[in-house]
């Protein structure tokens, strides 16, 4: 099956999925575990294919030096767009109002949930955070599906490499073997792919039913909202800054996107990701590095949402906090938020905790609580966004963006090339030519210089 079928059954899956929850609640609930088994299948290529292949990009080129100015530059990046994500959030909240005139009420067995999540942490302070990202073992980070773990012990595993030269030869071609392997293995599971979008949205209408979407109607348009006017603003300046064609990127990314929203994880759009962002021309090394670290620093979709959901809540019990108070709420979410993707429900956790620390009521979490499901689906699309354009921010930030593949790419999925674009792949390739003249003139200088007698 090519991708544009695919695509095309995913969509038709999707809306099936919620045709069928709406007319067939009770029938559509008992799919779930179709939509389950599609979700442990992804999460079994994971581990392998995220290790294989950031171990092989790096360990390939061989560049220190350049791995850590990539780090460097995707933290910055990461944390100044879910600055840009809370402010958007905030703005939004404010200018919805959400909380207002909400009549609907929280049920009891909800509020005791949200207490529960109220005392959760999944760091306490910045320095747990740091800890957290080494491994103990990483049989038990690949088991966990923790990415950052397992980052982190392949960039110690590809230095390895590097640092043993040719004797690691053999170690490294059985990596290179193993990564085209997993993008195999991810096209075959990708076949399930509808079956499981279908299983899963329609279980997700059937439990929350139809009726949800009318009682939580203005939060749903709030969030929403939100999450487009970020992507409209953010994501298309972060395109027009590097030269890429926003039409083109959502276009391209539209299968993994499709993916997001109808199982509302992360995880399951994440191999098609990766794949994906290389065929449009991010560097394997970069594309393994960025997106995986972007989903647990750079969750623009939750960020956004977090600081929406807190005005929410303060608005529903009528609170109207100062200038101060929400700053100082900011910036306790730029913290918390961060390296908590493991975590279940982790946007109503962080939330429940944030309110808790400032003592304020948790109602408006517990009302969330109800369809968090269907909120989840949009946040985790944002999400996914937003990490694929981080690769290719930081790709055109080292000068290393093929946009000759990009093009390609594009033309066979039949998307326009702009002029733009046609002038930086001219660009490219004088570059490319002039590299090759250079390198010639280079060798012909060693070999004048080896035997004289050429001169």
């Amino acid at each position: 099956m090519n991708n544009s079928k695919l695509t095309l059954w995913i969509f038709i899956a999707l809306v099936l999925g919620i045709i069928f929850g709406w007319l067939a609640p009770s029938m559509a609930i008992k799919f779930q575990p179709l939509a389950d088994m599609f979700l442990r299948m992804v999460k079994m290529i994971i581990a392998p294919l995220l290790f294989s292949t950031l171990v092989v990009g790096i360990a390939g080129h061989g560049d220190m030096k350049s791995l850590g100015k990539i780090g460097l530059k995707t933290l910055i990046y990461f944390e100044v767009v879910t600055t840009l994500a809370l402010i958007i959030g905030l703005m939004s909240a404010h200018f919805f109002k959400p909380g207002l005139g909400f009549n609907l009420q929280a049920q009891a067995s909800q509020m005791q949930a949200v207490n529960q999540m109220s005392q959760v942490s999944a760091h306490t302070s910045v320095s747990d955070m740091i800890v957290h990202i080494v491994p103990t073992s990483i049989v038990q980070a690949m088991s966990e599906g923790n990415l950052l773990q397992i980052v982190v012990f392949a960039l110690f595993f590809a230095f390895a490499i590097c640092a043993a030269g040719k004797k690691a030869k053999l170690v490294l071609d059985f990596l290179t073997s193993t990564c085209e392997i997993m993008f195999k293995f991810t096209e075959l599971v990708m076949f399930f792919a509808p079956v499981g979008i279908f299983a899963a949205i329609a279980a997700t209408i059937g439990s929350n039913g139809i009726g949800v979407l009318a009682s939580y109607f203005k939060v749903i348009v709030s969030v929403y909202a939100a999450l487009i006017l970020f992507v409209a603003i953010v994501i298309a300046f972060a395109c027009k800054i590097t030269g890429i064609s926003f039409i083109g990127l959502l276009k391209a990314i539209q299968e993994p996107a499709l993916i997001a929203f109808s199982t509302a994880s992360s995880e399951a759009a994440f191999p098609k990701a990766m794949e994906v962002m290389e065929k449009f021309g991010v560097p394997k090394n970069i594309v393994s590095f960025v997106i995986p670290t972007g989903y647990t620093f750079n969750l623009d979709g939750t960020t956004l949402y977090l600081s929406l959901g807190v005005i929410f809540a303060t608005q529903i019990v009528g609170i109207e906090l100062s200038l101060s108070q929400q700053i100082m709420i900011m910036l306790a979410l730029m913290l918390t938020s961060k390296g908590v993707a493991g975590v279940p429900r982790v946007s109503l956790v962080v939330m429940a905790g944030t309110l808790a620390s400032f003592n304020y009521p948790l109602i408006g979490v517990a009302i969330l609580l109800g369809i968090d499901q269907i909120l989840d689906m949009g946040r985790t699309t944002v999400n996914l966004i937003g990490n694929c354009i981080a690769s290719v921010v930081i790709a055109r930030w080292e000068n290393e963006f093929d946009f000759v593949k990009m093009s390609k790419f594009l033309e066979n999925k039949n998307i326009k090339v702009g002029k733009k674009i046609k002038k930086h792949i001219r660009l490219q390739n004088l570059k490319s030519i002039n590299n090759y003249n250079n390198n010639i003139n280079n060798s012909l200088s060693d070999e004048n210089f080896i035997n004289p007698t050429l001169n």
